[in-house]
C-alpha cells in the first residue's frame, strides 16, 4: 500500500483576510520614528565631537581685537588660527601666532622673534637677535623698538622653550618686554593668512 500525501490546489484555498490592525501599524509608525530619531541624535553627537576635535586639535577662526599688530594684520581681522602645525614641528622666528598671554591670560597676536636659546637685545630703539641687528621689513619704516622702560637697554635670555614674541605696532603692543619670554605651552599655533 502507498500512502497518499493530499495535495492542495493554491486555488482551493479561501483568502486569508488582512490582520492588520490600527495598533500594529501604529507600533510600526513609531519604531520607525524612534529608529529616525536615534540616527538623527547619533548624527548630532557626531557633529558636535568632530567641531569640537577640529575647532580644538585643527582648526579654528581667531579675530584680530586691537592694534598690537598694525601695519600687518588690521583690528577686526578674521583668520584661522593652525593649532596642529606645532605638533609636527616647533615654532619658528618671524611667525604671527595666537598665544595665551601671560600679563593678563587672554589670548594675543604676536609674532616670534627669538626661539629658545636666542638672545634678544633691545637698544636705542633696534632689536639685536644673538647680536646682530634685525632687519624688520615687515615694520612701518622707522618704527622704533624700546625697552619697557624707556631709559635702559634691556636683554632676554630666552631658556628652554621659552619664546621672545612683539606686536608689530611696537609703540601699542603689551608684550615680551613686559612679561619675558613665552612658554611654549601658551603658544596656541600660528595663524593661516
Amino acid at each position: 500500500m502507498s500512502a497518499a500525501t493530499p495535495t492542495t490546489d493554491p486555488r482551493s484555498i479561501p483568502a486569508k483576510p488582512s490582520t492588520l490592525s490600527f495598533a500594529d501599524t501604529a507600533s510600526a509608525a513609531a519604531r520607525r520614528l524612534l529608529r529616525q530619531a536615534l540616527q538623527c541624535l547619533v548624527i548630532a553627537v557626531l557633529a558636535a565631537a568632530s567641531y569640537y576635535l577640529i575647532s580644538r586639535y585643527f582648526l579654528q577662526s581667531v579675530k584680530v581685537v586691537g592694534r598690537s599688530m598694525v601695519p600687518t594684520l588690521s583690528d577686526s581681522q578674521y583668520f584661522l588660527l593652525n593649532r596642529w602645525v606645532y605638533y609636527v614641528h616647533a615654532p619658528q622666528r618671524s611667525d604671527i601666532v595666537v598665544l595665551r598671554d601671560p600679563s593678563d591670560n587672554g589670548f594675543s597676536v604676536k609674532r616670534i622673534i627669538a626661539v629658545p636659546g636666542d638672545s634678544v637685545y633691545l637698544r636705542d630703539g633696534c632689536v639685536y637677535l644673538n647680536g646682530c641687528k634685525m632687519d624688520e621689513a615687515y615694520l612701518a619704516p622707522g618704527t622704533p623698538t624700546f625697552p619697557e622702560s624707556r631709559q635702559h637697554d634691556q636683554l632676554i635670555l630666552c631658556g628652554k622653550a621659552q619664546y621672545f614674541v612683539l606686536g608689530d605696532n611696537r609703540q601699542n603692543s603689551i608684550d615680551s618686554r613686559t612679561y619675558g619670554p613665552v612658554p611654549r605651552a601658551n603658544l596656541l599655533g600660528p595663524i593661516i593668512r
